[in-house]
């Protein structure tokens, strides 16, 4: 399965099992806030003690691949499967570059 590299920045919330604010860089250097629960974004316990930031990811579902007018080439990838995860604005489709991904070994 493959997964969005993303940084958690802090942590927000003591509701269990513990709430992230994480962001990433689309391919379009978009910024995008995401928050939600520890164990989603990282096998690592985190709590307001620890230090921030942190590497995550979050799961995602490859929809295309396609080369943009300078060459790269571009992964269209939606949150919204496996886990219904969308950013602070209820986005859940984005476009990345290859280095922006990884597999999920979870």
């Amino acid at each position: 399965m493959k997964a969005i590299k993303i940084k958690i920045v802090s942590f927000i919330s003591n509701d269990q099992p513990g709430w992230v604010e994480c962001k990433f860089i689309d391919a379009w250097n978009r910024e995008h806030t995401i928050h939600d629960k520890v164990p989603i974004v990282t096998d690592q316990y985190l709590d307001e003690k620890s230090d921030y930031p942190r590497d995550g990811v979050v799961a995602c579902e490859l929809i295309k691949k396609w080369i943009d007018q300078n060459g790269r080439k571009i992964f269209t990838v939606t949150t919204d499967r496996p886990w219904s995860i969308d950013t602070l604005e209820g986005l859940s489709e984005f476009d990345l570059l290859e280095l922006q991904l990884t597999e999920l070994k979870r």
